[in-house]
């Protein structure tokens, strides 16, 4: 027998939306459709998408019609999309279907599923029927930066005078409305013909078929959304794609096979969302990525959240030369490089430039441990945007670099991890620079020292930066003294009276924690919780030094340093 916890029983009474009589101006189509809705009885297939009855959001695809051993009648075996299952398809020893992982998979009753409604009852209900208050919070656009921006054109409550008529609408947002189905072309011509943007995330849409009529029914829609609808793996031909600008595919797992058969027909997209598709590979195609139409038009592509590991398949699309922005957070990649000949066949060609128009390039979370990675960003000839943020080289725990370091190794970069770099943090970031270089050189062999950081040479000059000069008159072995740094502590707290400063000297690789405890002892301050400032020269304001992990040496603290020590408030 099969026990009941194997079952999901879903919500047995379904959540009736309350539609009223359709205006007249939605259309005769409009009303025969939304009469003729509740005749029809429920009828699925295999692969179908839908969702649980009163909950739209609750979305699996059916992967099992009939008879399960042990309870009677017919159940619907579905594998969910959120992974919140009972099993993977096998009940009692009994294959019955093969689920994506072990427990997202449940028997449902019929009657507690549904196969989802048209797009144009989606409409109706969005925009004329009554919505939630979540629903009226879901009314967004996206930024350029993929970032959701509420606004007030799809909002309900500022659009109800407009849309005395739907012809007037022309940006729609409907997410989680459990649209299944695409009405025919005429009818949503009849009913919407200027819209221009349309957000269709969380539906049940699985069709490029339909999904190609869609687009034949609205000419002028350039936006198209359809996060987190499953798309089917084939891909026919698209021709009512051409006019879409702006295409997000997020969570629908696609394949960058079937992105590249999708770029045949999106001859004027400029921006392609690809993200959570747990891509691995840009695999080639039988084509060059730059004879494909549709790519040579992309200015935006956006990768997030996949499975890429090797910079080798990122480098499959630096042929695109109109691309200004590539999204690569949440990936695998462990170390990047500008393509050269070697690396990078056709590079002979003088008139290519890898990544010619590349402005933009996000990299956090990632796995990035090295400072080459960072100083071959340097390569790219236009990029002044970058992320690093989230990988073991920006992470000081991790024996990262701080923001100071990154800052002045990246000479054009005007943006880091989302933050405008202005004139001063980058003088004051290149000159902390030099001096760590510099305190470097005293525990090290400088020519070494030199080939690890390439932009010394040129900084140190530009800031007449002088040379350290070695403390005379000291008679103690050159073994013992080599590589101390001379650094002045000076008393600033409100509660620490008048002190008067102390030069010690200190090897290079003493953390700041450890600083802080020889403060402590230096100035009487037990039980006084201590905050350290880096004061440098020329520089109005002191650095605060939070990362009691840091050694000296790697804040930019050389000979004559001045550490302010202050107290917690």
């Amino acid at each position: 027998m099969v026990t009941a916890s194997l079952f999901d029983l879903g919500h047995r009474v379904p959540t009736t939306a309350v539609m009223g009589e359709p205006p007249e101006s939605a259309g005769a189509s409009l009303h025969q459709m939304v009469e003729r809705v509740g005749d029809n009885e429920l009828g699925l297939c295999i692969g179908q998408r839908v969702h649980v009855a009163g909950n739209r959001r609750r979305i699996g695809t059916v992967r099992y019609i009939g008879q399960v051993e042990g309870h009677a009648g017919e159940w619907v075996g579905v594998d969910w999309d959120d992974g919140d299952g009972k099993h993977d398809g096998r009940v009692n020893g009994v294959r019955y279907f093969r689920a994506t992982n072990e427990q997202s998979a449940s028997f449902v009753r019929l009657k507690n599923l549904s196969g989802g409604i048209s797009l144009l009852e989606a409409l109706y209900l969005r925009y004329r029927g009554e919505s939630t208050k979540q629903e009226e919070d879901e009314m967004y656009v996206f930024s350029s930066s993929k970032r959701r921006v509420s606004i007030q054109l799809v909002g309900k409550s500022k659009i109800e005078e407009k849309l005395k008529h739907f012809e007037d609408l022309n940006s729609a947002s409907m997410p989680y409305l459990g649209v299944g189905s695409v009405n025919p072309s005429q009818e949503i011509r009849n009913v919407v013909p200027n819209l221009k943007e349309l957000d269709l995330t969380g539906n049940l849409l699985s069709s490029w078929q339909d999904i190609n009529s869609l687009c034949e029914a609205l000419p002028s829609l350039e936006i198209l959304n359809l996060t987190n609808n499953v798309l089917e793996a084939d891909i026919p031909e698209l021709p009512s794609f051409s006019n879409i600008r702006i295409l997000v595919l997020n969570n629908c797992g696609v394949t960058w096979k079937q992105v590249e058969r999708l770029g045949l027909y999106l001859q004027a997209v400029e921006e392609l969302h690809l993200m959570g598709n747990k891509m691995t590979l840009l695999l080639p195609s039988e084509l060059d990525i730059t004879n494909i139409e549709g790519f040579n038009s992309l200015r935006l592509l956006n990768l997030e959240n996949n499975c890429i590991c090797s910079w080798e398949e990122v480098l499959k699309i630096a042929k695109l030369r109109r691309l200004e922005q590539l999204h690569l957070n949440k990936n695998k990649l462990t170390h990047i490089f500008y393509p050269t000949s070697l690396s990078l066949p056709g590079l002979q060609d003088k008139c290519y430039v890898p990544f010619e128009k590349l402005e933009c390039l996000l990299l956090g979370s990632n796995q990035i441990d090295d400072l080459a990675s960072v100083d071959s960003l340097n390569s790219f000839p236009n990029l002044v945007d970058i992320r690093l943020s989230e990988n073991p080289i920006a992470d000081t725990t991790k024996g990262g670099v701080s923001r100071f370091v990154l800052v002045a190794r990246l000479a054009k970069v005007k943006i880091l991890n989302g933050s405008e770099i202005s004139l001063r943090e980058r003088k004051e970031s290149e000159i902390r620079y030099v001096r760590l270089v510099m305190a470097m050189m005293q525990s090290a062999d400088p020519q070494e020292i030199k080939l690890q950081h390439p932009r010394f040479a040129e900084l140190k000059p530009l800031y007449e930066i002088d040379d350290e000069k070695p403390s005379a008159g000291v008679s103690v072995p050159q073994k013992m003294s080599a590589g101390l740094i001379s650094i002045t502590l000076m008393c600033v707290g409100a509660s620490m009276g008048e002190r008067q400063p102390l030069a010690k000297k200190l090897p290079p690789s003493t953390t700041v924690g450890r600083l802080k405890v020889l403060c402590e002892s230096f100035f009487k301050l037990k039980g006084v919780k201590l905050r350290l400032f880096l004061q440098e020269k020329d520089s109005p304001l002191p650095t605060l030094l939070d990362d009691d992990t840091i050694p000296l040496m790697n804040v930019g603290a050389g000979n004559e340093a001045t550490v302010l020590v202050d107290e917690e408030n």
